[in-house]
């Protein structure tokens, strides 16, 4: 069992973690979640010794063996495969001792403890690892220099995946792979014997792979039983009854107080007024909710032009005169939304530089509207970032006509307020980078989105809002991701890049997901590939269609939604005042005031609905949802 008690920790004048307690049964897998900047990889190092806590007391079981990824990247000249099997070094110990052992006895005992920890699998187990997070066996035995970065980082998760640690920790494990890698790497920790403790933003992972959620609240550890999902319905439940409490605590505190005040120099009523003012002094405090306010995302709406946007015909495409992907026949009309889905280095990244003009064709026609304008997001591009200058200095540089007021409201959109947007880049965490590419990519009101991995380093809470404003957007959207529930939730086509071009996916990602956990590589015509000219894609082009007609009637809906939240909300504050008994011993016009301003909003609010329904007839009739 893993025992945090009474956990203290401090950067400087800020504290991360406030006697924070928590356990961890063996054999449990857990979830590490909280906002972007709460502590949760500070807490693994704690826990690892890598850091020290201020007070409090970290206890690990005497014989477990933690395990965690290396922060550098293996390099050298070890292939890949002895990097991995290097990773068990009692394994490796023992085979260098039997080599080089005389003592018959001790022979023996190497031999019976290699049997015992199946040293004679290893070798297979740490391929079978390699080839589940996309290395075959061809890479397997190349050198580890031979490979980028973000590839060699799969090799270190490989190498903590093999060492079979008691207590296994991992921070964001799926931020350098691919959607197939992420649902291999999921299957393997549902079926992982010891105990995990396991960060991450990926909320389809933290589902299907942990029974227990221990949660950063206010610089303390919260525990909660069950998957993700579980862990937010029952905080929100515990949230909504300890605000529930403090209101009912607040009036009976009201109540109290004013019998004292009342009372408390009347000579029958003093004794009774004291008690009261004793009990009330004596009634613990509920602490107010603080729920932290998500980051909002707000893309700028723009009217689509007319369909196509894009199109290929006969396509190819690659570097240095070499094709990646040949044969290409897509199409991309307003409103779609499509996600690319396909191996790494099948050629995703390849065919997006393409539709962003960062690549020329080869060969074939590409057909682009006049009117098109590409917003285009890349990981990589937080390396052309200059990191001396501020959020705010970037969008003027790459915008000179901005002005300084123009540029800030366009930051806050993505969540920059004043100080953050003067703040140096360097100083800005993984997921405000990302934010501040998504700002910078939106910079004019591009109608066709290229989203490459966008949710990398971007907390569940600003997945959410990403997701929202995607669903929001009034133009096309191209999505790259290893997250499942964010194209589930966004997506309404998948392209799937394999065999050397990409073709749509006739199915869904649950049925994508039945195929690569299956094993299976897509056959070169597959069963679940439409063609072009298939009826599926002409209703999907007829969709499109209708839904750049209906663009202004959806606007519209999003507009009386919009004022309907605000009269909502409008209505609720008048009538919490008007629930107040403090308020009618003041003065009674106020009271008048209320009354006719809740009654000049509930009209507003029929209104609104009135109109709010009217868009939606409307939309109906076309066959579309706004």
């Amino acid at each position: 069992m893993l025992r945090i008690t009474d956990l203290t920790y401090r950067i400087g004048a800020r504290v991360l973690l406030d006697r924070a307690t928590a356990t961890v049964d063996a054999g449990r897998h857990v979830g590490l979640v909280g906002p972007n900047g709460s502590g949760k990889t500070t807490l693994l190092r704690l826990i690892q010794g890598s850091a020290h806590a201020d007070a409090g007391v970290i206890e690990v079981p005497r014989r477990w063996r933690i395990g965690a990824v290396a922060q550098e990247a293996p390099g050298g000249e070890a292939s890949l495969i002895e990097t991995v099997l290097a990773a068990d070094g009692e394994r490796t110990a023992l085979l260098d001792e039997a080599a080089t052992a005389t003592d018959p006895h001790r022979v023996a005992d190497v031999h019976l403890r290699l049997a015992d920890i199946e040293a004679h699998t290893a070798p297979a187990r740490a391929a079978a690892i390699l080839a589940g997070l996309g290395f075959d066996h061809a890479d397997q035995q190349r050198p580890c220099a031979a490979f980028s970065g973000g590839m060699r980082m799969r090799v270190a998760l490989a190498a903590a995946l093999f060492a079979r640690p008691d207590l296994l920790l991992l921070d964001e494990p799926t931020n350098h792979l691919d959607l197939e890698a992420s649902l291999w790497l999921e299957g393997f920790l549902r079926r992982y014997a010891h105990t995990v403790l396991l960060v991450s933003h990926d909320r389809d992972l933290l589902n299907r792979v942990v029974d227990a959620i221990l949660h950063i609240e206010d610089r303390k550890l919260v525990a909660y039983r069950g998957t993700y999902d579980q862990f937010e319905e029952t905080r929100r439940l515990r949230l909504e009854a300890q605000a529930a409490a403090r209101v009912r605590q607040d009036a009976h505190r009201r109540h109290v107080q004013a019998f004292v005040d009342r009372f408390r120099y009347k000579a029958s009523k003093a004794r009774q007024a004291q008690s009261r003012l004793k009990a009330l002094e004596r009634l613990p405090p509920i602490a107010p909710v603080s729920a932290a306010q998500p980051i909002r995302f707000d893309f700028p709406q723009v009217d689509p032009p007319a369909p196509p946007l894009v199109t290929f015909d006969g396509v190819a495409v690659g570097y240095d005169g070499r094709a990646v992907l040949r044969r290409l026949d897509l199409r991309i009309d307003p409103d779609d939304r499509i996600a690319v889905l396909g191996a790494n280095g099948n050629g995703k990244s390849t065919l997006v530089k393409l539709l962003a003009r960062r690549l020329e064709p080869l060969d074939g026609r590409v057909t682009r509207s006049p009117k098109l304008r590409i917003g285009y997001f890349a990981q990589h591009q937080t390396d052309e970032l200059d990191v001396e200058a501020s959020g705010l200095m970037q969008l003027r540089r790459i915008t000179p006509d901005i002005t300084d007021e123009r540029a800030r409201a366009h930051l806050g959109r993505f969540g920059f307020s004043q100080e953050r947007a003067d703040t140096p880049i360097a100083a800005l965490s993984g997921g405000e980078k990302a934010r501040l590419l998504l700002a910078l990519m939106c910079r004019e009101a591009p109608n066709l989105l290229l989203l490459d991995e966008p949710t990398n380093h971007l907390d569940i809470d600003s997945r959410r809002s990403l997701m929202e404003a995607i669903n929001a957007f009034a133009g096309a959207v191209v999505l790259i991701s290893h997250d499942p529930h964010l194209i589930r939730l966004t997506a309404d086509r998948l392209w799937l890049v394999a065999d050397g071009t990409c073709r749509a996916f006739d199915g869904d990602v649950q049925d994508y997901r039945a195929l690569v956990m299956q094993g299976r590589e897509a056959p070169a015509e597959p069963r679940r590939v439409a063609g072009p000219g298939s009826a599926r894609q002409q209703q999907r082009r007829a969709a499109a269609d209708a839904r750049t007609a209906t663009a202004p009637l959806r606007r519209k809906a999003k507009e009386a939604e919009q004022k309907i939240d605000i009269l909502q909300k409008e209505r609720e504050q008048i009538e919490a005042a008007l629930a107040d008994p403090e308020l009618y011993a003041g003065c009674p016009e106020q009271v008048t005031t209320l009354h006719k301003r809740l009654h000049a909003v509930r009209a507003g609010l029929a209104d609104a609905e009135a109109a709010w329904l009217a868009v939606h007839e409307a939309l109906e009739e076309a066959g579309l949802t706004a």
